[in-house]
């Protein structure tokens, strides 16, 4: 009888401990299929005399990414280095959990990459649209964003915004 009792109260403490650790796992609001956005470590690359990219850093930074800005004189060889191709290169390159991804792309885009996870080598947006994240002005047309495959190639449409 008495180890019935201790056996319950055991039962009952466990599922006390459970509880309390899912609720410090996942705080009030969040859910477990949103997109990995928070605290993820992104690298950009950039010219040392850019500053729409440390625009671009500061606007990642809000949205709750860790930037690590690396000034580098060269930025061709980056594009070389990740296989950026040329139709799709930008002012700077970004390396975000073993993708790529080019230009002033918005977080929306980067969610779905890293929430959705295809087989590609990454995504970019050409040149330096008016009105992206990071950039002066209006938006004056949808920001269409393309797919990098594996072999440096610039792939289908992977979201236009």
């Amino acid at each position: 009888m008495k180890s019935n009792l201790i056996i319950g109260m055991l039962v009952i403490a466990v599922i006390g401990v459970v509880g309390v650790m899912a609720t410090q796992t996942f705080p009030k609001g969040s859910a477990v299929t949103e997109a990995p956005a928070s605290g993820l470590m992104a690298t950009i690359y950039k010219s040392p005399s850019c500053g729409c990219c440390g625009q671009y850093a500061a606007y990642l930074e809000e949205k709750g990414y860790v930037v690590d800005i690396e000034g580098v004189a060269d930025m061709q060889s980056i594009k070389e280095q990740f296989d950026v191709p040329y139709e799709l290169e930008s002012c700077h390159t970004m390396e975000i959990d073993g993708y790529v991804v080019e230009g002033h792309i918005p977080a929306e885009a980067v969610q779905k990459l890293l929430a959705e996870r295809p087989n590609i080598k990454g995504i970019g947006m050409a040149g330096m649209p008016s009105g992206s994240p990071g950039m002066p002005g209006p938006k004056t047309s949808d920001f269409v964003i393309y797919e990098i495959t594996h072999d440096g190639a610039k792939g289908g449409v992977f979201m236009t915004i």
